[in-house]
Order: C-alpha cells, then sequence, then structure tokens
C-alpha cells in the first residue's frame, strides 16, 4: 500500500549549496513507540481497535515493498509514524535493500535495532524478506504488550520481549504478557482477538526464517482477524488460559505443519510437567 509508506522530496537547501535536502512529509501525531511507551503513552487512550488499524497498515506497506523487491531491514515501532487518526506511514529507509529476484538471500552483514533482528540473519548474515517478518512479530507483541522491544530492567531472561513473548505463549500465560488496559479479561471479543495476533507474532518470530509466514500472508491473517470471518460471534466465548491455547490453534495454518507440531508438543509437555 503506497499511501503507507513515508513520502519524501529531494531538493537543493539554497543557491549557495550544492548537498541535497530530503523533505518529509510532516507526520504530527509521532511513532507507535510514543503512544505505547514513550512520551505519548497514557493509559486507556491508545485503544486495541487503534492498534488492529496500525497492525494491518504496517503489515500492507511491507507487503507491497516484498512485492517490488524491496527489504526494510528496520521495522520497529519508532519507525511507524501515525497521523492524527492514526493511519500510519513507514519510515526510514535508510538500512533498505533492493532482492535481486534471481537470488534467495543477500550476504551482508547484519543491521538493524537490537531486539528486532532477525536471529537467522544475525546467525548466518543471510538477509531475505523473512528478516522483515520477524521484527513486524515483534512490532506484533509490542503492540498487544505496550512493552520496548529491550528493557534492561526486566527479568534477564525476559529483557529481549521476543523471548519473553514466546515463553509467556509457551506456557499458557499469555494473561501475563498483555497490556492490562486493552480488556484482555474483560472484553471477550478483544481477548479473542489478541488470543489471534498472539499466535500470529508466534510464526512471524519462529528461529527458522522458513517457518515464518510470508508478509503476504500475515497481512491477510490480520485482515482475517479483524473481519467477520473471526467475529466473536462465531467463536466460543474465551474465559481461560487453557481456552486461549485452543484458539490459538483454531488459527488457520501460515507456516509449514513443523510450527504447528511444534507449537502442540511444547504446550503440551508444559502442561504435563506443570
Amino acid at each position: 500500500m503506497k499511501s503507507a509508506l513515508l513520502s519524501y522530496s529531494a531538493s537543493i537547501p539554497s543557491r549557495h549549496s550544492r548537498e541535497l535536502l530530503l523533505v518529509y512529509e510532516f507526520i504530527p501525531n509521532g511513532t507507535v513507540a510514543d503512544h505505547l511507551h514513550g512520551d505519548h503513552a497514557k493509559p486507556g487512550t491508545f485503544t486495541w481497535p487503534t492498534r488492529m488499524g496500525i497492525a494491518i497498515e504496517t503489515a500492507d506497506a511491507l507487503k507491497y515493498l516484498h512485492a517490488v523487491d524491496i527489504i526494510h531491514r528496520d521495522v520497529k515501532t519508532n519507525n511507524i509514524l501515525v497521523d492524527n487518526n492514526f493511519h500510519v506511514k513507514v519510515a526510514d529507509f535508510g538500512l533498505s535493500r533492493l532482492f535481486p529476484t534471481d537470488v534467495t538471500h543477500v550476504s551482508t552483514t547484519p543491521q538493524g535495532t537490537p531486539g528486532y533482528v532477525d536471529p537467522d540473519y544475525r546467525r548466518c548474515y543471510q538477509l531475505t524478506n523473512k528478516s522483515d517478518v520477524y521484527s513486524f512479530g515483534v512490532v506484533l507483541i509490542e503492540l498487544i504488550s505496550s512493552k520496548p522491544a529491550v528493557d534492561i530492567t526486566r527479568h534477564r531472561h525476559e529483557i529481549n520481549l521476543a523471548s519473553m513473548a514466546i515463553s509467556k505463549i509457551v506456557n499458557s500465560e499469555l494473561n501475563e504478557l498483555v497490556d492490562p488496559t486493552l480488556g484482555f479479561e474483560s472484553d471477550h471479543r478483544v481477548r479473542t482477538m489478541i488470543t489471534m495476533v498472539a499466535g500470529l507474532a508466534f510464526r512471524c518470530l519462529q528461529d527458522d526464517k522458513e517457518n515464518r509466514p510470508s508478509m503476504e500472508e500475515v497481512f491477510e491473517s490480520l485482515r482475517g482477524i479483524a473481519s467477520e470471518e473471526y467475529n466473536v460471534e462465531k467463536v466460543e466465548e474465551v474465559n481461560t488460559p487453557a481456552d486461549d491455547e485452543v484458539l490459538l490453534k483454531k488459527m488457520p495454518p501460515l507456516s509449514p505443519d513443523a510450527v504447528t507440531d511444534a507449537w502442540e508438543s511444547r504446550t503440551t509437555t508444559t502442561n504435563t510437567s506443570g
């Protein structure tokens, strides 16, 4: 979706200078990070429907980039700007790479922001569009939790938000991850949607890039979750963590069977040992 990408123009700042100046579109309402855990953060004002809209528009923008063979490489809430109506503009293409159509990956030194960098990319030095998918998975968890991607004040095992999220989901502790102001405990429609988005984020955060969905699949899934296809009247009311686990498994498959098998195996093991 072109309109969700931040537009700019190049011009010469003055007749006395030969340097080019980038003139960006003014976005008055700050970044998603500002509203989640920054200067604009106010409890109860950044609602779940607003966050869901941001997730869908951002996924649409990244889907467009991947369709034209561009990898953003620095997807994070600080690079997602919002206007006064909370419509999205994805910004900062300083690390973006044009992805050749005849190759499976680009070998390059891993770059990006700590907490968002694809671990497979960091380990193998192979950049693919699935690297953006991983980063977007972290963004989804931020939208669910209102927590920053990295926070050294958290417990040592929870400094990295992606690691924390995977642990909470696998151990049926999603309620401990979700921002309590979103109505997760009181509104079963919100609970249903958040649970499904958490399941989608879990797939995006798979360590092996081959087990992650494409950005197009992520976008279509988010649209489905927000549509009547997953309307709460068509889904059993969710009241317990065990029900959350069942609901996660009801999501349509977005990645290879190995991911689903791993989910079921890990949650079964967890429940047995608990």
